[in-house]
């Protein structure tokens, strides 16, 4: 829904009044003209609403009323969708549009209710809990949008949540003219690129702090190694992607140099090595990894070059969802710190209430 709101209001900006009322495009005649793209697109944006929704009203007993009650959630937030279009320059209110995404949300949750009927979501649980632990939900949730994060381009290779020159400058325009300017802290001592050395340690964190995620979650050594190999192969071909998008496709390994070679290269004898850790103390060094990658990143500057292809994605790439793969590089790690402090933080009171049962 949150993804669904972002794509149909963005950018957020330049709102206004029309003087007409915003449900007047309900009984517009329909457009002349249309294109495939624009009817996959609406399709395409609804259908996995509909099919969660149907799927958690499967999952709660609520078969009889499953498709209809997901229909019903997605076309009422397409008709808020489209009516608050009518206040946004940038964006036009279409009849078609709600249309195409009620259809689009109820193909979706039949497609719940048949993999429902047909048995595959029970096989999908049986899986689940043969690979992962039960509290796993964040853990997947990070892992599944790790590799959209990538798609941003970062000034490190797999470097995420670069994110404090950023935000100093957008401070310092927000508050210029204003006396809480002067509150700002100043640097006695500009911010410095990265060393080689530096960079093949921040690159071969980058590799190994999603593998210590999956590790806090899946059950057996097995399993461990496939994701390993699963999270080096979409590291490297996702980047691939961001640097084929960003600068064209005969640029798509120029990223490749000799540091983030070997720092793929220690990234993954490193997970190889922690294989056999405990899931706590994959916790642990997830924390401590990700403070340091963090800490290191943080201290580097974009180079102008880079600052320019940043300006390119904000000004198009993707269509309207370039800012959803920036927001989620720049939040990952922060993310996945939160959720890595919360699971060591709830089982330590979990034990402690345990041993207070015990005594």
């Amino acid at each position: 829904m949150c993804l669904i709101v972002y794509a149909s209001l963005y950018p957020f900006a330049h709102w206004r009044n029309q003087g007409i009322s915003p449900l007047t495009f309900l009984t517009a005649p329909l457009p002349r003209y249309w294109t495939g793209f624009d009817v996959a697109v609406n399709l395409a944006g609804y259908a996995p609403l509909g099919f969660l929704l149907a799927l958690a009203a499967l999952r709660s007993g609520r078969t009889r009323w499953a498709v209809s009650v997901a229909l019903l959630i997605a076309a009422l937030l397409s008709l808020v969708m489209e009516t608050l279009q009518s206040y946004l320059p940038s964006r036009v209110p279409s009849n078609v549009d709600l249309v195409l995404n009620a259809l689009g949300a109820w193909l979706g949750a039949c497609s719940a209710w048949l993999l429902e009927k047909a048995g595959a979501l029970d096989r999908w649980s049986r899986v689940r809990q043969r690979w992962f632990v039960r509290d796993a939900r964040g853990g997947l949730v990070l892992l599944a949008l790790w590799p959209v994060a990538l798609l941003f381009p970062a000034s490190v290779p797999l470097g995420l949540g670069q994110v404090i020159e950023r935000l100093e400058l957008s401070l310092a325009d927000a508050l210029a003219d204003t006396p809480f300017l002067e509150w700002l802290p100043v640097r006695d001592i500009e911010l410095q690129p990265l060393v080689p050395g530096v960079e093949v340690i921040c690159v071969a964190l980058g590799a190994l702090i999603p593998c210590l995620l999956g590790y806090c979650v899946i059950r057996t050594l097995a399993q461990r190694v496939v994701l390993l190999v699963a999270v080096l192969a979409a590291g490297i071909a996702l980047t691939a992607l961001s640097a084929a998008l960003s600068y064209g496709p005969e640029h798509a390994w120029a990223w490749l140099d000799l540091p983030v070679q070997v720092g793929l290269v220690m990234g993954g004898v490193l997970a190889l090595m922690l294989l056999p850790v405990p899931r706590r103390a994959c916790a642990a060094l997830l924390l401590l990894g990700l403070s340091i990658h963090l800490s290191l990143l943080n201290q580097a500057p974009a180079s102008p070059y880079f600052a320019e292809t940043l300006q390119t994605w904000e000004q198009g790439r993707f269509v309207r969802f370039n800012g959803l793969a920036q927001w989620l590089g720049w939040l990952w790690p922060y993310a996945a710190l939160m959720y890595v402090l919360v699971r060591l933080s709830s089982r330590k009171a979990a034990e402690a209430a345990e041993s207070k049962i015990g005594a």
